[in-house]
């Protein structure tokens, strides 16, 4: 069991720096200079990062006013299992990181408290990547099953 995991960890880890090289090496290729129409001037060329038109984007950080995410386990931060102060459930969060980079713990019952134990790094690192963009909370929850 332990090999088996090792073998695929090792083998994620050379598909990451196979990825990574792959990227690094198209980010090297200059740019092909566009040819000036005939008789007339070029235009001057604004460099631009986005490459998506702009219905295939999806909303960035700053467009949305916070991200979720579904916690069923107990929560435990810094060694101790959270529970809500006001009805006293402990698992079955929604957690709420916010733009302003605080997170939030919701419980079931609908009892939101601000958690200072947690940080927009471990949101990252424990959230998949969004499926959805909901336009409120209320939507969010619902679909969340909140």
């Amino acid at each position: 069991m332990f090999f088996r995991r090792a073998r695929a960890d090792r083998a994620f880890r050379e598909a990451q720096r196979a990825g990574y090289e792959l990227l690094q090496m198209h980010a090297e290729w200059p740019l092909p200079e566009p040819a000036p129409g005939v008789g007339t001037p070029a235009a001057p060329q604004t460099p631009t990062t986005d490459f998506l038109p702009l219905d295939l984007r999806v909303p960035s950080r700053q467009d949305v006013a916070g991200l979720m995410m579904r916690w069923l386990q107990p929560l435990v931060v810094d060694g101790e299992v959270r529970t809500c102060r006001e009805c006293g459930a402990y698992r079955d969060w929604i957690v709420l990181c916010m733009r302003d980079d605080s997170v939030w713990l919701r419980c079931r019952a609908g009892h939101t408290t601000q958690e200072a134990g947690l940080d927009v790094a471990w949101y990252n690192r424990h959230s998949g990547p969004a499926d959805r963009f909901h336009p409120t909370l209320e939507e969010g929850l619902r679909h969340l099953g909140h």
